[in-house]
This record gives C-alpha cells, structure tokens and sequence, in this order.
C-alpha cells in the first residue's frame, strides 16, 4: 500500500465529516491514510471478524455491506462513503461483511486519528453519533440530539451549548421584605437598590409573593390603594419558583406559559426552601439578546390582525435564528406552538370584539388540527381547525351553529390575513362540516370509526390530532374518551388505521435514490412532508392510539411515551423520534429558505452530508411499519 497525502487530502476534503476540518487537521489524516485496492468479490472484513485499525473510505467503486448468514444485502457505499466504524466501539467483531461490488479503491484511515477527531471535534463527533449505527451514540447523541450541524462553526456551535444550558444561578441577589412591610417602605427599599421588583418572603427567607413596579404604577399610582397598606395586599401570589440550575431555555417557557416577567430561583427549585435569586424578563434580554416572551406581549396587546401578522414574521427570524444556533428542537416547537397559540388567541378575542350580536351564551372551544394540533406547526401554513360548542335543544340547534359560524368566518379571515392561508379542503370551523355541537362532534367521530371508509380514515388522520386553543378545555377530554370508548366497540378499527399508515413505505428506490415527484410543478423534487415526515406522523399516532394515551398529541413526544410504554422497542422509538425532529428541521429551513409551506425539497441543492443525514432518517420507517404488520395483522386486510 501506498501513501500519497497530497491526493487524499483533495478528496477528502469534498466530503463529510473531513470537510468540516481546518487544514491542518486534514493534512495530518491525509499523511496518515494509506491506499487499499479490491478486486470485484474481495473482502473488505467479515462479519463476527475482529475490528481491524483501520475505517474506510470509498474512493472508487462500490462497497456491499452484508448480512452473511441471511444473504441480506444492507448497504451499498459508493464514492465518498464511510465504512467500517466497528473499530470505535470496544474492540466488538464486525457485525456486517464489507465486499467489493466492483473494482475499488478505498482510503484507509487510522481509528486513533478518527477517535481524536471524535474527542475535540463537536461536529465530526456529531455526524458520526447522526449517520452511523456504530455504537458512540450513547457518548454523543445526546448532545447532538435532534440537530443538523451544517456547515456552522465551531464557535457558533458552543454558543448554541451555552444558549442551551446556560444556568440562571448566577442571576442578581433578590431583593426582599416581609408581608407586614408597608407598600410605601417596599418600594423606598426597591428604589434605594435600584429594581423593579421585591420579593415578600417569610422568616425562613421562603418566597410568599413578588411585588412589581408595575404593581405600584397600576395600582398604588393611581389611588386603588394606599401606599401604607401591607404588600401582602397587592403582592402577586403564589410565586413561580425554579431551580438554581434552569437554563435558559427553561426559563423562558416558564415565563411564556405562565405568562409572568419574573421567576424566582429558590434552593430546589419550591417555595418551601429559602430565595437564592430572581430572574426577569430584562436579564434573559441582556443575557440572550432576544425573547419570544416580548412577541407574545406584543401579541396580546395588537388590535389587529395586519400587527400580527407583521409579529409572526418577527417569529420567523427568530425561528431562522434558532435553526441556524442548531437550538434543541423540542426547544423550538414549544416556543413556536406558544407564539402560534398566542396569535390565535388574538385572533380570536379581535373577532369577538367585531361581533355586532354577541355568541350564544353556552361553552365552546376553538380546536386546534393537524401540525398545529400537534404543536408543530413552525411555519406559516393553511389552516387546520374546528369548533365544538355546547349541546343545545334541537330548535336552537341551526340558529346557534349560524352564529359560531359567522364568528368562524371572522376568525379564519383573520388568520388569513395573518398568513395562515386558507385550507384547500375547508378543514376549518368556517366550514359548517366543522362547526357542530359537542354531541354531534361525537356522532361524527363514532360514524368515521364504527363505518371506516378510506375518506373516514382520512379524516381521523386529521381530526384526532386536535387541541383545544381556547375556550372549554373539557371538551378536549371528552371528545378523547370519546374516541377510546368508540374504538372499543371496534376492534377492527385500529386495523385499519394501521393499513393506512402502510401508504408509505421508506422514501428510497432499490437503488438507495430518493422517491421524487415524476411530473407537475414540483417535478424531481422531494416531497419531504408525505414521504417522510407522514409515515413517522401516522405511525406515532396508531401505536399511542392503541396504548390509549390522552394528552400526548406531538408526534416526538408520542415516540417518546412509546419508548417508555414498551422497553424492548425503546430504541427504535427513540431513533424515530430523533428522525422526525431532524425532519422537521429541514422543512423549516426550506420553508424559510424559499418562503413556503417548505414541503419539497430539491436534491440537486442538498449536499452530500444532508442527503445521508436525510436518508437516515428513513431508517425507522421500515423497522416500525414491521410492528404495525404483526400488531394489527395487516396481511388480513388485502
């Protein structure tokens, strides 16, 4: 074998992980690597073989990867591809065949290089832990759970780390009193220490309640109370409390969920342990440099939907930034699915205000479907809703439907306007289809299961992905039990879910080619949307279906209740999971990218490490649509 660095280093550094490497790096693997030729039907290594001190690289050829004793043919590498990683695990045998499908020429690289790699190179570590099956996953997927690391730099990727767990208990000292304090002392103590905010504390220094200076401003400023009063009479109580050690990210959920500005830090994180700091939303802006919290402010104070909609594209750029940080993707769609809420919400209280006849006096809830009932809705998309009102006397009944209808139509204007475009199916509460009372929400959902038709599949596919956004939360759960009860009575129901979820296989032709559109506006690109991410999306649904779980709509965190439902399958889960959140990412950078829905993707643009990375994806799908044949006995159905 010989070496020729020069050579090697051009090609390597064409491809990942080597091109991530600076020059330096690159040269001393290059000098390293040594040349290997296999004639056609030449083995590599065999399975059960000892790893050998070297992992390969494709320069020329192809390179099957083999199951021997099955005959199975797993793999196929060609030039540019990586193989043979089993070396990096604890010295364990092979456990695929690597055989020459043609004449080939590969590049050997020394494991210790590629280990020290590993160890100093975030993104190599990465992209390995991503791609590749080899065993570290356990050392590095955490970390990289869920992320993409394209072409980012290495500082930029430690600023994601830091924005990621960066801890609050280095935030200021609190400021305190007691709850016998008057309102006036309170806040010369406020002003001689120059905050916004006091915490009333007992004699054990445990928080009891926080008073602001907006506190003073709206209610002592104007006379609603004296200013000698205790501050135990205008404090803000209960306080919310987290633990020294919340990140950042934390921090900013509690305060968007709970809608607050400040958080108090305690010992462990209750408010039965003394007061150790407070944090408010001015720190996380010094501390980060943005907030969703000040979007979702503004949201709620907007009076039309032309604000909103100028606001929502202020959540894109900081959606844009959160992607391009490489932020956990949990992270983003909980902050994305509270600034969609948020808006919704605004929405809805405008087209209340804009009513001349005021609703029916009964409960009601505006329903939430699809992505955004699944709390994945990151771009602006058509809309998916419903509306559930309560049961009234049949008399009432077309009257009260006329006027939560009018009240739709408002709404989903709006919404419009807002860029959320109207559904081409009318899957929406403006549509009378989707307006209907709470009983007759149950009729249509015992109809779609007890008769399931292909379009009834369909739209249980859609409409069991449901979240209430406002109004009557209850009917949320009741339309739940609902469902249950009805499957119950249907044991062949989940059957035929599962049938349907089979519609897609793994997006990859024999010849490992991404499945592409043949014809139409978006000829050759990938639909990444039904290809993909549907498989993973239905798949999730039946199976937690089939558990009975309530209250689990997102479709990473259904893999993830799944993961702990059924511990043998714990790590498929886990990987598919993993896969969709990647999934998601993707779309959302091509959304942005492109200013759309982000659902086709042209595989000319993508570079060879997003394609693997994409293609890996897929992995899952095939492994789970394995399980729903056997659970559901699918082969009974035709």
């Amino acid at each position: 074998m010989n070496v020729i660095p020069d050579r090697v280093y051009r090609f390597l550094q064409a491809y990942p992980p080597f091109s991530m490497l600076d020059k330096a790096m690159l040269e001393k693997i290059a000098g390293d690597t040594v040349i290997k030729y296999l004639q056609t039907g030449e083995f590599v290594f065999t399975e059960g073989e000892s790893p050998q001190e070297y992992i390969y690289v494709v320069r020329e050829g192809a390179i099957e990867l083999l199951k021997k004793d099955e005959n199975l043919l797993v793999e196929v590498c060609d030039e540019g591809d990586l193989f043979g990683l089993r070396p990096l695990l604890a010295k364990q045998p092979y456990v695929l065949s690597a055989k020459a499908a043609e004449e080939c020429l590969l590049y050997a690289i020394k494991v210790d290089d590629l280990q020290e790699l590993i160890e100093t190179q975030p993104k190599v570590g990465y992209y390995l832990a991503q791609n590749f099956a080899f065993g570290i996953s356990d050392k590095y997927s955490k970390l990289f759970k869920g992320k993409l690391f394209l072409d980012k730099d290495p500082a930029l990727l430690l600023q994601t780390s830091l924005f990621e767990i960066q801890s609050v208990n280095h935030s200021k000292s609190p400021v305190c009193c007691a709850p016998t304090a008057t309102i006036q002392e309170a806040a010369r103590i406020m002003q001689q220490k120059h905050v916004g905010s006091i915490l009333i504390t007992d004699e054990q220094l445990h928080p009891i309640g926080i008073l602001t200076d907006r506190d003073l401003r709206n209610r002592v400023v104007t006379g609603e109370v004296s200013r000698r009063q205790p501050v135990s009479d205008i404090m803000t109580h209960p306080v919310i409390t987290i633990q020294p050690d919340c990140s950042v990210a934390e921090v900013q959920i509690a305060m968007m969920k709970n809608g607050i500005h400040h958080l108090c830090i305690t010992q462990d994180g209750t408010p039965h342990t003394p007061v150790t700091g407070i944090l408010s939303e001015h720190d996380l802006l010094v501390l980060q440099g943005n907030n969703p919290a000040i979007l979702i402010r503004e949201m709620k104070r907007s009076s039309s939907a032309e604000e909103l909609a100028v606001i929502r594209t202020k959540a894109e750029g900081l959606l844009q930034q959160y992607l391009e940080r490489e932020v956990a993707m949990d992270f983003i769609a909980t902050v994305m699915t509270e600034i969609n809420d948020a808006l919704i919400i605004r929405v809805i209280e405008i087209a209340l205000e804009e009513l001349t006849t005021p609703l029916p006096q009964i409960k009601w809830s505006w329903l939430g479907l699809g992505s955004e009932g699944r709390g994945e809705q990151l771009l602006r998309t058509d809309q998916d809703n419903a509306l559930v009102f309560e049961d009234v006397p049949k008399a009432e009944l077309e009257n009260t439907r006329s006027q939560f209808l009018a009240f739709a139509q408002k709404v989903t204007y709006h919404l419009n306007t807002c860029g959320f475009v109207y559904c081409p199916g009318e899957m929406m509460a403006s549509n009378p289809k989707w307006c209907l009372s709470l009983q007759e929400w149950k009729n249509q959902f015992s109809d779609w299961i007890l008769t399931p038709t292909n379009q009834n599949i369909m739209h249980c596919n859609i409409f069991f992905d449901f979240r209430s956004l406002y109004g009557e939360e209850e009917f949320s759960n009741q339309l739940g039990e609902h469902i249950f009860d009805t499957i119950d009575q249907k044991g062949i129901f989940l059957s035929l879910l599962a049938k349907n979820a089979l519609q897609n296989p793994p997006p990859l032709t024999f010849f490992r080619n991404f499945m592409v559109e043949k014809n139409g506006e978006h000829k050759d690109a990938f639909n990444i949307k039904s290809r993909a991410m549907m498989p993973l999306t239905d798949a999730a649904r039946l199976l937690i279906l089939g558990h009975q779980v309530t209250g689990v709509n997102n479709t990473f965190k259904r893999f993830e209740k799944l993961a702990e439902l059924e511990p043998k399958h714990r790590e498929l889960f886990e990987q598919a999971a993993d896969a969709y959140e990647i999934l998601i990412r993707y779309r959302a950078l091509q959304g942005l990218k492109n200013n759309n829905s982000g659902k086709f993707l042209l595989m000319e643009e993508m570079t060879k490490m997003q394609r693997l990375n994409l293609r890996n994806t897929f992995r899952p799908i095939n492994d789970l649509q394995d399980i729903i044949k056997i659970r559901y006995q699918v082969s009974f159905f035709g």
